[in-house]
């Protein structure tokens, strides 16, 4: 079976980006760029050997060097690009390697299609690097037109069989320096193809490429849509409570918690955008436990189910169906309350109010009815 290794290139000083820490070791999401690096080209490709090769006297490798690997060797590099490839290909040697990828650490967003792709293209050539058409008009800095056709932008991983990439290392003398793995191949003849690149895999190189990143390491999310409905009598005395208020008007609607039909509506809307079931699984008439309750507990409760999906809750829009009470002296204590409840910004809590004009039993002033609809992003 093949042997391949990878060397990881994070001796440069990454000034581009700014700070005062090398750009390879700037914090991306929680972590250094480069340990987003190191993992996914481990998910994508199991390496016999990774060398890391970092600047002499590297204070920053910290983490890495703490690691223990027996896959994993941390090696001082040169002042140029092209001496610490030197030193990283050094630091195979007497590993029985067949096939070297030779990788800038900042990039992180390497993908196992791209490195497959590499080493099928070693099959017939000696080397590989993946590369992208340029779809941007080109010039030169004079004006003149330059014709895109003939320039591909190359990324890193560079792949090599890697006798022959260390020969032709070893060809030139050490103060050579080259753009980049591929120049030092191409110089020495070796046979070389391009292989299909991807956009994902940029160079973090300026302080905006890092927002970019940052972005693109958000959890991939989804938008789920609940909707609950809800209908109850009124009964005569009491406090009748809607979506969280008390309204005092003689009578009251009947149920076994406080019967707030416009919370239990946006209680099922909640558990309806999660799948999670309705109001009267987890608080059951039956129970007399909830007898009484407030239908805060109710709405709280989906809201504490959310949020242990690391969910977000968007939006909210609730509509009152009924005759009485007249909703307009309450609606904006109600949205106030919703907005409370749910931690939603005032513009966020839609609540409207509307009859059947005399029809049904909201028609003859029986009971109200309330529907709800709440969406919620949610992670995939």
């Amino acid at each position: 079976m093949l042997r391949s290794a990878l060397i990881l290139v994070a001796a440069g000083k990454g000034e581009r980006v700014g700070g005062n820490i090398p750009k390879q070791f700037q914090p991306l999401s929680g972590k250094p760029l480069i340990e987003h690096t190191i993992s996914n080209l481990k998910k994508s490709f199991d390496f016999n050997v990774i060398s890391i090769v970092v600047a002499k006297n590297c204070r920053f490798i910290g983490d890495l060097s703490e690691k223990p690997s027996s896959a994993l060797k941390i090696v001082t590099g040169g002042s140029t690009r092209t001496e610490s490839v030197r030193c990283g290909l050094n630091s195979l040697k007497g590993k029985d390697i067949d096939h070297v990828y030779i990788h800038d650490a900042a990039r992180p967003f390497v993908t196992e299609a791209l490195i497959k792709a590499l080493g099928q293209a070693l099959e017939t050539h000696s080397a590989a690097v993946p590369a992208l058409k340029i779809v941007d008009a080109c010039k030169s800095p004079e004006g003149a037109a330059v014709n895109r056709d003939e320039i591909l932008r190359v990324q890193t991983p560079q792949a090599f069989h890697y006798d022959k990439i260390l020969s032709a290392f070893d060809e030139y003398a050490a103060n050579d320096a080259f753009a980049d793995d591929i120049a030092v191949a191409h110089k020495a003849g070796l046979s070389l193809t391009f292989t299909q690149g991807d956009e994902r895999n940029f160079k973090l190189t300026y302080a905006e490429d890092f927002a970019k990143a940052e972005a693109m390491l958000q959890t991939p999310t989804y938008i789920a849509t609940g909707s609950g409905f809800d209908v109850h009598q009124f009964e005569d005395g009491g406090t009748l409570w809607l979506c969280g208020v008390p309204i005092e008007c003689g009578y009251s609607l009947k149920g076994h918690s406080d019967a707030d039909a416009g919370l239990h509506a946006l209680t099922d809307a909640i558990l309806g955008a999660l799948a999670f079931g309705d109001i009267g699984d987890h608080f059951p008439p039956s129970d007399e436990k909830w007898k009484g309750a407030s239908s805060d507990k109710f709405l709280l409760f989906a809201l504490e189910e959310m949020q242990k999906r690391r969910g977000k809750l968007q939006h909210v829009d609730v509509t009152l169906i009924c005759e009485k009470p007249k909703i307009k002296p309450h609606r904006e204590a109600m949205r106030s309350r919703i907005s409370e409840l749910c931690q939603l910004p005032m513009h966020r809590v839609s609540l409207k109010a509307t009859t059947t004009e005399k029809l049904g039993f909201t028609g003859r002033g029986e009971g109200l009815a309330a529907q709800a609809s709440a969406t919620i992003v949610l992670p995939e």
